[in-house]
């Protein structure tokens, strides 16, 4: 899947991507060390400040915001995956009247922010009767964003599948429905699932914009939290931690998943057949 989204770089450009990734780090750890000190010198790493989440009651607000958040973000990668597939089989369908539309949603929903579409359905529909409980205010919009996104990767996947399989479909007496659904999707889903992956951690980031429509998501209630108990900065640095374990545990399985469907990976999988 890789391979069809940009060409892999050679010895000299993978040596300037080592050289920039090792300043960035130090880098990083500069600022962090500096951000530390200055911390420090406030009196913001004292241990009263930061006693209050040793206990429950806290870590029990905070994980309910996880939940909410993980409610929204499964519930919108479920409605724009089956959008996306809808548009991706519009987009290589053979009549104009399907690929055309499918092709300009795609085209103009990539290029509006998905606050912007937060926005509409908070502000704008309101006016034309229909508004839309709390919890669906964030999903319909991320749904909508995130339905262009997945269209492309599945486009992406069908396309990376050899002609030759449709076509052995077709030769045996199966329709161009059957051949899609049993030959050529099982396979371009296996392709694209890193892929589909990688998307939904930018999905469950997006549900940051909860707070816009002030749906109880983790950023919303590390929001509330941190206005009831003053902890402004120490608040936000553990909803920032939860958000990092969460996300470098999905991108994590995300490189496990494409590292097993390299073809190094699957010849290496591979047993000899026994005598």
């Amino acid at each position: 899947m890789s391979n069809l989204l940009f060409d892999q770089p050679g010895p000299r450009a993978r040596r300037r991507i080592r050289i920039a990734t090792a300043v960035g780090a130090v880098a990083v750890l500069l600022l962090l060390a500096l951000a530390v000190r200055q911390f420090a010198a406030n009196g913001q790493l004292d241990a009263d400040r930061w006693s209050p989440y040793a206990t429950w009651p806290m870590w029990r607000y905070l994980l309910n915001g996880l939940w909410a958040t993980a409610l929204a973000a499964v519930v919108s990668a479920a409605l724009a995956m089956a959008a996306g597939l809808a548009l991706a089989l519009g987009r290589l369908s053979r009549r104009r009247w399907v690929r055309v539309p499918a092709a300009a949603y795609v085209e103009v929903v990539r290029t509006v922010p998905a606050l912007l579409l937060v926005y509409v359905v908070l502000f704008a529909l309101p006016r034309y009767g229909l508004d839309l409980p709390l919890f669906w205010k964030l999903v319909v919009p991320l749904a909508i964003s995130n339905a262009a996104a997945f269209a492309e990767i599945f486009r992406a996947g069908v396309l990376s599948v050899e002609r030759g399989q449709g076509e052995a479909g077709l030769a045996v007496g199966l329709t161009q429905g059957q051949t899609m659904r049993l030959i050529v999707l099982p396979q371009a889903a296996r392709r694209v699932l890193p892929s589909i992956v990688s998307q939904s951690v930018g999905l469950l980031k997006d549900t940051s914009l909860g707070f816009v429509v002030s749906y109880a998501e983790l950023l919303y209630s590390g929001k509330v939290l941190a206005t009831f108990n003053g902890l402004l900065i120490q608040t936000y640095i553990i909803v920032a931690l939860i958000y990092l374990v969460v996300n470098a545990s999905l991108s994590k399985l995300a490189r496990t998943l494409d590292a097993r469907d390299t073809p190094g990976a699957r010849r290496f999988r591979r047993r000899p057949a026994r005598a």
